[in-house]
C-alpha cells in the first residue's frame, strides 16, 4: 500500500522515520479540500511539519527504547540489566580483588600468644608502583615449638588493596535510607557486615549474606545484597517475616576491600608494612602468588548467566548448573567444560569432572581449586565428587605457503608474511584459546587468503602437538591423548623398489636416557610401533626395541617404562617437558573434555612466492610451481 491516506482515507503511521512520517503527513494533509492546493514545500506550513514529524520520531525512539529497557535480552542500560537480572535471584559479579596466600613468622615475639589485626597490611613494589593487601580478619595463634607462625599449613590469604569501613545509623522516620556502599571498585566476597546495638552500646552481631530463601527465617540474621546506581553496592535486611529487621539506633558496620582488580595479580613477594603485636622481626614466606583478580561483571555477561543461575534453582545436577555456579563463585573464568564421569575415559561413575581456564594464567592454583570444590558442597548431590583437571592444551602447527600478485602491492613477501603471522597471531586470541573451541580449517585458510587483497591463494597444512613432563630417572609409562585421529600412513605409501614402506607422522623433542649420555628423539615406524633414535654421522640409530604404540584412529600413543634423565631445550627455551608433535587425520581439530586448542605462535611457517601468472609472464606457465598439499 503506499505511503499516505489509503482508500477509505486512513493514514499510514506504520514508518516511524523522519521522512517518512513528514511524507505521510502531507498526503494526509493534500487530501483534505482545506489543503487541496497548498504548496507544502515552499510555504510556512513545511516548518510545521517538520516539527510534527521531529515530536513524532522522537516519541516513536523513546517509546522503541523504552520497550527495549523492558526486557533482559534487550536492555542497554546498566541499572535495568541488573535489575532484571535480580528477578532471577542473579546478583552480577563485583571486581574481584588478587589474593595471594602467606606464611608470617613473628621471630621475636615473647608473650603467649600474638594477635594479626584485622586490615593488617602487607607490601609490595612491581615496576615502581606499591601494591598493598590486606588481612581480613582478626587472628590469634601461639607458639608451636617456640615458633609463632601464622599460616604454617597452607597460608593465609591476603587480598590487594586498601581495608574500608563504612558505618550507617538506621533511622526509620527517613523512609529514603538506603545502605549503599560509597565506593565502586569493591570486592563484595570480602565483605563483612556488623551490626552494633547502638552508639551506647557496642555489642555488635554478625549478619550473614543471604544465599538462599529456604533457609531464611524471621529471626535470621542475614543481609542481602543488590547492585545500586552506578555500579555501586547496597544491601538491605529483613522485615521480620524473611530476616531479622533493624531497630532505630542500630548501627550497620560495613568492612570491605576496594581494589585495583587485574593489576595486581601475579605479585610473588611481599614485606610486612606494620608491627605484630608490637614486634618487628616479621618473615614472610609466599604460599601462593596473587591471582583471581579481575574486572566487575559486564552487561553481555550478566544477559548470559543469569537465565542459566535462574535453572540451575541453586543446585547442581546437570553439567550447565556446574558451568553457571561455578562461574558466580569464581569469576575469574576464560573459560570452563564440565562433564560427568560416564563421559570421560576410561568412564569413571560418582564423579563430575571440571576443567577451568583463568583469565590471567593457564591453571587455577591448588588453594583456588580447593576453595570452589568446597564453596561446591552447599549445591552438588552428596553422591557426587567433583575433580578440577587443568586444562591441557593442544598447539596447532600451521606450514603456509601462499602466492601472490607483486603487481598491486608494495609490500614485500616478508612484509605480507609478518602482516599473515601477526593477523593469525590475534585470530588465535580471539577465536581459540577456550574449551570447546575448534579449530576449524576452511575458516583459517580463508583468513589468510583475506589479509591482504594481493595474495591470491595459499597451501596449509597443520600438525598437532603436546608436551608431557616427564618423571625424572623414574621408571614410567606415559599417555599423550591427542583424542583426534592421527594420520595413519597406512593409507599412503611410498614404492622405493624393493616393496611397500610405511611413513612416520610421529614426532618429538630431544630427551636422555638414565646412563645415556646421547639425545634421543621419538618417531613412529608408521604401524603403530614408537621407536627411539639417536643421530651420528646425519644417519638414525634406533634402539633394539620399541618404546611404545600408537592407535591412530584414536590418537592416542602410549610410551612404555621410561627412565628419563633430562630434558632437551627447544624454541629458544629452558624446557622441563618434551613435545610430541603428530599429523592429525582431519584438518579440523576438536577440544575433548579439558583440552584447549592454541595455535603455536613460535612454529607458524609461513613463506610467500609471487605468482608468475598473475603478474603477467609469458612462459604459458611453463614454470609455475606449488607447494606440496602432502600432509
Amino acid at each position: 500500500m503506499a505511503a499516505g491516506i489509503n482508500n477509505k482515507g486512513k493514514m499510514q503511521i506504520t514508518e516511524l522515520d523522519f521522512d517518512d512520517i513528514k511524507s505521510n503527513l502531507k498526503t494526509y494533509l493534500k487530501g483534505q479540500t482545506e489543503f487541496t492546493d497548498y504548496d507544502f514545500e515552499g510555504s510556512s506550513i513545511n516548518i510545521l511539519l517538520d516539527t510534527l514529524s521531529y515530536n513524532t520520531h522522537y516519541n516513536a525512539f523513546l517509546a522503541n527504547m523504552l520497550a527495549n529497557e523492558m526486557f533482559l535480552d534487550t536492555s542497554q542500560k546498566r541499572n535495568s540489566v541488573t535489575s532484571h537480572a535480580k528477578s532471577l535471584g542473579y546478583i552480577p559479579t563485583s571486581v574481584k580483588a588478587p589474593v595471594a596466600y602467606l606464611k608470617v613468622r613473628v621471630n621475636d615475639a615473647k608473650t603467649p600468644n600474638i594477635v594479626m589485626d584485622e586490615g593488617h597490611t602487607f607490601s609490595s613494589t612491581v615496576n615502581g608502583i606499591t601494591y598493598n593487601f590486606v588481612n581480613t580478619e582478626e587472628r590469634i595463634i601461639q607458639a608451636e615449638s617456640g615458633i609463632y607462625e601464622f599460616g604454617s599449613e597452607s597460608g593465609i590469604p591476603v587480598y590487594e588493596g586498601t581495608w574500608a569501613t563504612t558505618s550507617i545509623t538506621v533511622d526509620s522516620a527517613n523512609v529514603d535510607q538506603r545502605f549503599v556502599i560509597p565506593n565502586k571498585n569493591v570486592d563484595i566476597s570480602t565483605m563483612i557486615v556488623q551490626v552494633q546495638t547502638s552508639s551506647g552500646d557496642t555489642t555488635t552481631t554478625n549478619y550473614l549474606p543471604s544465599e538462599s530463601m529456604i533457609d531464611i527465617k524471621k529471626n535470621t540474621k542475614a543481609y542481602f545484597l543488590q547492585e545500586a546506581v552506578d555500579e555501586k553496592w547496597e544491601i538491605y535486611f529483613g522485615d521480620d517475616i524473611l530476616g531479622k529487621a533493624l531497630s532505630d539506633g542500630n548501627i550497620v558496620i560495613m568492612k570491605y576491600v576496594v581494589t585495583n582488580g587485574v593489576e595486581a595479580n601475579g605479585i610473588g613477594t611481599f614485606v610486612s608494612s606494620e608491627t605484630i603485636s608490637g614486634y618487628h622481626d616479621i618473615s614472610v614466606t609466599t604460599v601462593s602468588s596473587s591471582s583471581g583478580g579481575d574486572v566487575g561483571e559486564n552487561n553481555e555477561s550478566i544477559k548470559h548467566n543469569a537465565p542459566f543461575n535462574y535453572a540451575a534453582q541453586q543446585r547442581a545436577v546437570t553439567s550447565k548448573d556446574y558451568e553457571a555456579i561455578i562461574s558466580n563463585l569464581y569469576p575469574n573464568i576464560e573459560s570452563i567444560s564440565v562433564w560427568g564421569g560416564e563421559y570421560d575415559d576410561p568412564p569413571v561413575y560418582g564423579k563430575v569432572f571440571i576443567s577451568i581456564r583463568p583469565k590471567i594464567g593457564t591453571k587455577l592454583t591448588t588453594s583456588t581449586k580447593l576453595a570452589i570444590i568446597e564453596a561446591l558442597d552447599d549445591y552438588k548431590v552428596a553422591s557426587i565428587t567433583p575433580v578440577i583437571l587443568d586444562p591441557e592444551t593442544i598447539r596447532i602447527i600451521p606450514n603456509i605457503s601462499f602466492k601472490y600478485n607483486h603487481t598491486i602491492t608494495g609490500k614485500s613477501k616478508d612484509d605480507l608474511s609478518a602482516l599473515i603471522s601477526k593477523t593469525l597471531v590475534s585470530w588465535s586470541d580471539n577465536n581459540l584459546e577456550k574449551h570447546e573451541s575448534i579449530f576449524r580449517y576452511s575458516k583459517f585458510v580463508s583468513l589468510i587468503d583475506a589479509v591482504d587483497t594481493s595474495i591470491l591463494s595459499n597451501i596449509t597444512t597443520i600438525r598437532m602437538s603436546k608436551t608431557y613432563r616427564p618423571t625424572i630417572d623414574t621408571k614410567t609409562q606415559y599417555v599423550i591423548a591427542f583424542n583426534n585421529s592421527i594420520f595413519n600412513p597406512l593409507h599412503k605409501l611410498t614404492n622405493d623398489g624393493k616393496g611397500l614402506n610405511p611413513i612416520g607422522v610421529i614426532y618429538s623433542t630431544g630427551f636422555k636416557y638414565v646412563g645415556d649420555n646421547r639425545v634421543y628423539y621419538l618417531e613412529d615406524d608408521g604401524v603403530g610401533t614408537v621407536k627411539a633414535y639417536y643421530v651420528t654421522n646425519s644417519n638414525k640409530v634406533y634402539k633394539s626395541e620399541s618404546v611404545g604404540k600408537v592407535d591412530y584412529s584414536i590418537g592416542t600413543i602410549v610410551l612404555f617404562s621410561e627412565n628419563i634423565a633430562s630434558v632437551e631445550n627447544y624454541d629458544g627455551a629452558i624446557q622441563h617437558e618434551i613435545r610430541i608433535t603428530a599429523v592429525p587425520n582431519s584438518n579440523d581439530v576438536i577440544p575433548v573434555r579439558n583440552q584447549v586448542l592454541e595455535l603455536d605462535n613460535y612454529n607458524i611457517s609461513v613463506s610467500g612466492e609471487a605468482d608468475s601468472i598473475a603478474s603477467g609472464t609469458s612462459d604459458g606457465a611453463s614454470q609455475y610451481t606449488t607447494a606440496s598439499s602432502f600432509r
